[in-house]
C-alpha cells in the first residue's frame, strides 16, 4: 500500500515535518509495510523553507539579523541544491513568532532583517529568491526590507525616516541611488496565499493589522499612512501598488517586493507543489494524508489541503483530512477531493493540553482511520 503523507505545520505546535512523521507512526501501527512518502508542505508562509529544503534538497545558512524591533537574532534561510536560489521565510525574520503579546506593534516593528536575509543569498551568489511572506509581524511596506538593501526614505528635511508603518507618513523622497544593484538580475519569486490589496477596507492595515497588535485607531492610521507611500511610489516608480492583489500580503511587504524588486506574486501551495515535483507521487498513490492546525472555510481558498486535494482529485486517489480543530463552512471541502476530515481531538480538553499531547492525539487518530480502512482492504 502506498500512502502519501503531505500536511502542513500545526502552527504553534509542530511543523510540517513533525506532523508527517506522527501520521507515519500511526499508520505503521496498523500497516507495518506500507510503502511510505513523508512530504512536508507549506501554503508559502511558515513553513516554506522546511518544504522545499526537504522535497527539493539543499542547505540551510543561519544569518545574524534584526528582528521586528531591531534586536540582534539568528534566523535561517536556505539554498537549494542548484546553489543558485535561495529560500527566504519572512517569518524568521520578520516574524509574529518572534515577539511576545505585549510586543506586537504595528507602528513600529519593521521588516528589515527579511532585507538582511536577501543581501546574504545576493552575497552567496543566489540569482533567483523564493520568498514566503506569510506571519509577519509587521505593516511597513516592506520599507525596512528595501532599506536593508541600500535605499532610503527619506522625511523632508533629508532624513531617514524610524522604522515602523508609523512613520510612512513622514516619507518624502524615495533616494534608490545605493539600492543594490544586484537585484536587477535576480528573480523574485513572491509565495503568497492572500490577495488582499495594499490599502482601502480590504487592505493590509484594516484586515491583518489587528492581529499585529494594532487598535482601530492605529489601523485607519497605518491605513492612511500606506496610501501615502504608495503614492510615493508611483511618483518614484512610476508604479501603482495600492490595488494590487497581493500587494496587502504581510502588512504591505508583497507591494515593496513588486515595486522594488520585481517581485512575482505566485500562489503559494501551487508553487511548493510544483516544486517539489508532488504529482509524481500522488499518482502512483492508494491514499494521500493531509492537514493542518485548523480547517475551515478559509481552507477552500489557495491553503495546503485545497491544493493537495486537487492534485489527488485529478488522479482518482482519496485523500484523509487530519486537524487540530474543525471550524464553520468546511461543507464544500468534499467537493475538492477530500474524502475525510477527522479532528485528532478525541476528547474535550484544554489547547495547551491539547498541544503537548498532539504528537498522540495525531498517531493515534491515524492508527483509527488506517484500522477502519483496513476493514474494507482486503489486499
Amino acid at each position: 500500500m502506498k500512502i502519501v503523507i503531505a500536511p502542513d505545520s500545526f502552527k504553534e505546535c509542530l511543523s510540517a515535518q513533525e506532523v508527517a512523521s506522527n501520521i507515519a507512526i500511526g499508520i505503521r501501527k496498523i500497516v507495518p509495510n506500507a510503502e511510505l512518502y513523508e512530504i512536508p508542505i507549506s501554503d508559502g508562509g511558515e513553513g516554506v523553507l522546511e518544504a522545499l529544503i526537504y522535497g527539493v534538497g539543499g542547505r540551510r545558512i543561519s544569518v545574524s539579523v534584526l528582528d521586528p524591533l531591531m534586536r540582534q537574532i539568528n534566523a535561517e534561510y536556505g539554498i537549494l541544491k542548484d546553489g543558485k536560489t535561495a529560500v527566504i521565510e519572512m517569518a524568521k525574520a520578520s516574524g509574529l513568532e518572534l515577539l511576545q503579546e505585549a510586543e506586537k506593534n504595528p507602528l513600529t516593528t519593521t521588516t528589515f532583517g527579511t532585507g538582511q536575509l536577501i543581501k546574504d543569498a545576493l552575497n552567496k551568489g543566489c540569482n533567483k529568491i523564493i520568498i514566503g511572506i506569510g506571519g509577519s509581524a509587521t505593516n511597513d511596506g516592506g520599507v525596512g526590507m528595501v532599506s536593508a538593501l541600500g535605499a532610503k526614505f527619506l522625511d523632508d528635511k533629508g532624513e531617514e525616516i524610524p522604522e515602523g508603518g508609523g512613520s510612512l507618513n513622514r516619507l518624502k523622497n524615495i533616494d534608490l541611488s545605493n539600492f543594490d544593484k544586484r537585484i536587477e538580475n535576480c528573480e523574485v519569486i513572491v509565495a503568497c496565499d492572500v490577495s488582499n490589496p495594499l490599502t482601502g477596507a480590504n487592505g493590509a492595515s484594516m484586515v491583518y493589522g489587528g492581529q499585529k497588535g494594532g487598535s482601530t485607531e492605529d489601523l485607519e492610521f497605518l491605513d492612511r499612512n500606506l496610501t501615502h507611500y504608495a503614492n510615493k511610489i508611483k511618483t518614484a516608480l512610476a508604479v501603482d501598488v495600492s490595488q494590487i492583489p497581493g500587494a496587502g500580503a504581510a502588512g504591505g511587504t508583497g507591494a515593496g517586493l513588486m515595486a522594488f524588486l520585481k517581485g512575482k506574486l505566485v500562489n503559494g501551495i501551487e508553487l511548493i507543489l510544483q516544486t517539489i515535483k508532488i504529482e509524481a507521487f500522488i499518482k502512483q498513490a492508494d491514499l494521500v494524508f493531509t492537514g493542518e492546525g485548523k480547517i475551515d472555510g478559509q481552507t477552500l481558498h489557495g491553503k495546503t489541503i485545497s491544493g493537495v486535494a486537487a492534485m489527488a482529485k485529478k488522479h482518482e486517489v482519496p485523500v484523509i483530512v487530519l486537524t487540530g480543530k474543525i471550524g464553520e463552512g468546511i461543507e464544500e471541502i468534499y467537493n475538492i477531493g477530500v474524502s475525510a476530515v477527522f479532528s485528532i481531538v478525541s476528547q474535550p480538553m484544554e489547547l495547551k493540553a491539547a498541544i503537548e499531547k498532539a504528537p498522540v492525539l495525531i498517531q493515534d487518530c491515524t492508527k483509527n482511520v488506517m484500522a477502519t480502512i483496513m476493514c474494507f482492504n482486503s489486499d
